[in-house]
């Protein structure tokens, strides 16, 4: 019989706050969303946890920098895209067909340099959203870029949902502003906000806006006093955590280590290993294939 081929060792991959650090999800999404494996390293934002960690991946100097397997470090999300995809072909990091291909890394380059004024007055906040910002000219002018080049993206592929035909790494690139839209209630087209609408859906980043909404305190510097209103994507099941170790499974169904912290679900007790696993899972079960295998079981 065939063996099963080997597992991949995981790349190592520095990221800040998951609520905040924009360039953090999309270096997340160009390992997560295309089935590699990935270890985090998470330092918090305007502190010295980011410098003090990114002292063991020289040349690195911000969030993310990537460490492969063989243990060459490779900072900034572009960089890293190519050099996953490298290593990687079958993943389907960039599209197969050259056309398609050459489109996304035209709008990767462009997003990875531009944008300044929609960045600036709308930071990547995953914890809330706003029914508006108040969007200044120079941010209307960003959204209306936005829209004209994924309009012509779609026109040069073909593509529907995601920009260039299946999703790329051009659709992780432009994954942070997608939520800013989402975030502050940006105006944008209906074409416009259904592509946003893909990337709240989308699993790998249900699963990080998961991980964002439990893994620190609220950064100040992220605050505004506009009014809210409910976040846009997806709504979670209801879950809460409670007390005890008592549940309905023995171990972890991440870890497979023994329960120490439970959660309740539809009157369930399912427990895990420790509050970041159960506390993670509360705030979106759905995004937790190994949990919703426990929770669909008759």
């Amino acid at each position: 019989m065939p063996q099963p081929a080997p597992a991949l060792p995981p790349y190592d991959l520095v990221i800040g706050d998951r609520a905040y650090s924009s360039w953090s999800l999309r270096g997340w999404l160009l390992l997560d969303a295309f089935g590699l494996p990935v270890k985090t390293h998470v330092a918090r934002l305007y502190t010295e946890e980011l410098p003090n960690l990114l002292e063991d991946f020289f040349p690195g100097k911000t969030a993310p920098t990537l460490r492969t397997p063989d243990g060459v470090v490779v900072p900034e999300t572009i960089a890293i895209a190519e050099e996953l995809a490298s290593r990687h072909p079958e993943a389907g990091i960039w599209p197969a067909d050259p056309k398609a291909r050459a489109v996304a890394r035209v709008l990767a380059a462009e997003m990875h340099a531009g944008f300044g004024a929609l960045r600036n007055h709308c930071p990547m906040n995953l914890r809330v959203s706003y029914t508006t910002c108040d969007p200044p000219a120079e941010v209307l002018a960003d959204l209306a870029r936005l829209e004209l080049i994924w309009d012509w993206a779609r026109e040069q592929t073909g593509a529907e949902t995601w920009l260039c035909g299946a999703y790329s790494a051009a659709d992780a690139f432009f994954a942070p502003v997608a939520t800013r839209i989402a975030t502050y209630n940006l105006p944008v087209s209906p074409r416009a906000l259904a592509y946003v609408q893909a990337h709240l859906a989308h699993p790998s980043f249900r699963r990080w806006r998961a991980m964002g909404m439990v893994d620190g305190a609220d950064q100040p510097f992220y605050k505004r006093d506009w009014p809210r209103r409910p976040w846009p994507g997806p709504a979670p099941l209801p879950a809460r955590p409670v007390e005890g170790s008592a549940a309905e499974n023995a171990a972890c169904p991440y870890s497979g280590k023994p329960v120490t912290h439970v959660l309740e679900i539809a009157r369930r007790r399912i427990g895990f290993c420790n509050a970041f696993c159960r506390d993670k899972t509360v705030a979106d079960p759905e995004a937790w294939p190994k949990f919703m295998a426990i929770y669909r079981k008759d």
